[in-house]
């Protein structure tokens, strides 16, 4: 298993074995995604203890005025977290939401001892380097069932439930998308806030890169126009100009709808998003589908009210001829993990 450099000086120095453990499960959830590739979460280590936090200055008030999408970003940041001590044998316990009074500490990670590293957790370490967010379209080449199978058995290990919708009955998740880009094409503010985190200066140290943001394309279910140009001028009902057509789209959900739910969702989707990485097939998350209450309330319908969905994954195989895709942009680490004492 390839080991962990501490390029950035600050996380790692003058720390004990067991800070340097945590700051390096840091340190990878650097990589983790986020709504907008916002980031929107802080560590704090201190001794055997790392607490995650949330920003709220990084919190998108437009499509996220509960903090919904960025407690489930910093889900995700706490799975890449756990799944580096899980593959370097490292045993940890995690407490949610710790403190009533607090509630932007959202979990503490506590080191209790060693163990015999993971081979799924170190299958999905590898992973966590390679995946990106594909937007593109996807090949033209089903995903097997037994392969969605694995991703539907990757959520529910985690708590959360995933809806697979068969390509004959998208019309809910179509629907969505339709509602949620009238909802927030109409919005002023939500249009500011987008030309705020869509960046097209590679100097960015987050938010969405322009080059990652593909040309419009007819979809089965459009993907979220991050230029605020409106609707495609091709149908959907075009046969020739129809992309995407094999992309399968993943409805994740979970049994209540409160912030330790939320926090469970991101785990649930990093967990889906990397044993797709590690499967071979190519994801991007569609987060606009549940940022409109209208929309959500049209993907519940199609779960029959059993569950609140929380994020819809686009899943598919990468064109073979498309090179990867390039990594967005990161904070640096000094700027995210921080001694309980307060220092860097």
């Amino acid at each position: 298993m390839p080991a962990i450099q501490f390029t950035d000086r600050a996380p790692g120095a003058g720390v004990s074995e067991q800070g340097r453990t945590l700051a390096r499960a840091a340190v990878a959830a650097l990589g983790a995604p986020s709504v907008l590739n916002t980031q929107p979460w802080r560590w704090r280590i201190g001794g055997d203890v790392a607490d995650l936090r949330a920003d709220r200055g990084r919190q998108v008030a437009s499509i996220d005025p509960d903090g919904r999408m960025l407690t489930l970003s910093c889900g995700v940041a706490l799975h890449y977290a756990r799944t580096t001590l899980e593959a370097f044998g490292s045993r940890a316990e995690v407490s949610y939401l710790p403190d009533p009074a607090d509630p932007n500490l959202l979990a503490t990670i506590r080191l209790t001892g060693e163990c015999p590293p993971s081979a799924g957790s170190a299958r999905l370490f590898r992973a966590m380097s390679a995946r990106r967010s594909d937007r593109r379209p996807f090949a033209d080449r089903p995903v097997p069932a037994e392969v969605l199978e694995r991703l539907r058995g990757a959520a529910e290990a985690r708590g959360a439930h995933l809806h697979l919708p068969r390509a004959t009955d998208l019309i809910d998740v179509t629907v969505a998308a339709g509602r949620a880009a009238t909802v927030e094409l109409a919005d002023p503010a939500y249009r500011a806030e987008l030309r705020k985190w869509v960046h097209r200066q590679p100097s960015a140290r987050d938010g969405v890169p322009a080059g990652t943001i593909p040309p419009p394309a007819a979809r089965p279910v459009p993907i979220r126009d991050f230029a605020a140009s409106g609707p495609e001028a091709a149908t959907l009902h075009d046969p020739v100009t129809l992309a995407d057509a094999f992309a399968r789209y993943a409805v994740l959900f979970t049994d209540a709808d409160e912030p330790r739910d939320w926090l469970v969702a991101g785990e649930a989707l990093s967990a889906v998003l990397l044993t797709a990485t590690a499967d071979g097939l190519a994801t991007s998350v569609m987060s606009d589908l549940v940022e409109v209450d209208s929309a959500r309330d049209t993907l519940r319908a199609a779960l029959a009210g059993i569950g609140h969905p929380m994020i819809v994954i686009r899943i598919g195989y990468p064109k073979p001829e498309s090179p990867a895709p390039d990594p967005a942009p990161r904070r640096p680490a000094e700027t995210v993990i921080e001694r309980r004492d307060g220092s860097p």
